[in-house]
């Protein structure tokens, strides 16, 4: 039989109904323990919620499914994996590469934790091959991609960095959160793991927290696992079943979320007040070309900056009535906010600083009409 199409898997996926019960969606395991037939004898493999968890498992082989990918862990938070994956894969002494336009989370926990450690850094523009090729030193042991990026949504040749990181003997990651599986598979583009904040539209409700790594490479996913349990960063199994929930309807999110944005893109491209309208679905984004190979569409992010400066930013910000002033993205429900001054206030006097004139705009799947009539009347 042909490979289930991903409605199917991500629906299906590491679940069968419970042969007591026949629940049809995964029970939420409420237990800290469980009772081993004997010393040292687990039954079905669990024996601590930390370790592992019946409701977090399903979860685990969801994620690897639907980003075709062999091996899938689960993390309390995006940070969370974030760190277990630069902690499996760096050692003092190493290098490794970043957008130069990185998250801001990312970049914080880099810059001021893992430097401290000897790990050294070196931003790079994702959407320019041979810089990001330049910057290879010979201690260079990972290369870290946003495509699309935050909040500027640039856009990286998955195929072509993996391509020169593996040519350098190093791994590379991809943050595939912007993009969702749906719309984007970085493991069959040649990258080594995917990585996820589930928080965003793998959840999809603004309702939990939690991340993702995917991967083939078996060796990768054992350091991962000894350092989930080790270190404990892990989903409780309410959490598990919420982003298994939010799963089930990526694709109907993704669809929509994208329908919505492209026509939040035609009001911002022709309002008087917008100096650049930044989304990888316009011919006019630099990365347009590569973000039409290697995404199904291009997503419910778009950020545009404005004329009139950081002040006409603020005050776009604080007129919509429908896009909710707040911080995350990717939930049911329309957001906007500040990079600078928010989410990427971190990068402020660094390399990865944003301009004071953009907003950030994650388009719900509110009607669009209503949309487009509150960014119009927030304009002004």
């Amino acid at each position: 039989m042909s490979e289930q199409g991903f409605s199917t898997r991500a629906i299906h996926a590491g679940y069968e109904p419970d042969p007591q019960t026949g629940a049809v969606n995964v029970p939420i395991y409420a237990s800290s323990t469980f009772a081993q037939d004997g010393v040292g004898g687990m039954r079905n493999g669990f024996e601590y919620a930390r370790t592992g968890n019946p409701t977090r498992r399903p979860l685990e082989a969801n994620l690897a499914a639907i980003e075709g990918g062999a091996f899938g862990r689960a993390f309390s938070s995006g940070m969370a994996a974030t760190d277990c994956l630069l902690r499996s894969v760096l050692r003092p002494g190493d290098h490794l590469i970043i957008p130069n336009d990185a998250y801001g989370g990312t970049f914080r926990l880099i810059d001021k934790v893992f430097t401290e450690w000897g790990i050294e850094h070196t931003p790079a523009p994702m959407g320019d091959v041979d810089a990001v090729r330049a910057a290879i030193r010979p201690n260079t042991k990972l290369v870290w991609v946003e495509t699309p990026t935050n909040p500027l949504l640039n856009i990286g040749d998955i195929e072509a960095l993996s391509a020169v990181a593996h040519d350098a003997g190093a791994k590379i990651v991809v943050d595939n959160t912007f993009a969702s599986p749906y719309l984007q598979q970085p493991l069959a583009l040649g990258a080594d793991v995917a990585l996820h904040s589930t928080t965003k539209y793998l959840g999809g409700h603004s309702d939990v927290v939690g991340g993702a790594l995917v991967t083939d490479d078996e060796e990768l996913d054992t350091k991962f696992a000894f350092l989930q349990n080790g270190a404990g960063a892990v989903p409780g199994p309410f959490d598990a079943y919420l982003t298994m929930r939010g799963i089930k309807t990526l694709a109907l999110r993704m669809e929509r979320h994208s329908d919505n944005a492209e026509k939040i893109v035609d009001l911002l491209s022709g309002h008087a007040a917008v100096e650049r309208v930044i989304y990888p679905g316009l011919a006019s984004h630099p990365g347009h070309a590569v973000a039409s190979r290697q995404m199904r569409r291009f997503g419910g992010m778009v950020s545009v900056r404005l004329k009139g400066g950081k002040q006409a930013a603020l005050d776009f910000c604080s007129r919509t009535t429908i896009f909710t002033l707040a911080e995350s993205l990717g939930g049911v429900e329309s957001l906007i906010e500040h990079p600078g001054a928010m989410t990427h206030a971190s990068t402020a006097g660094s390399e990865l600083e944003v301009p004071e004139d953009l907003v950030r705009l994650s388009v719900g799947i509110e009607d669009a009409a209503d949309l487009l009539a509150d960014v119009e009347q927030a304009l002004g």
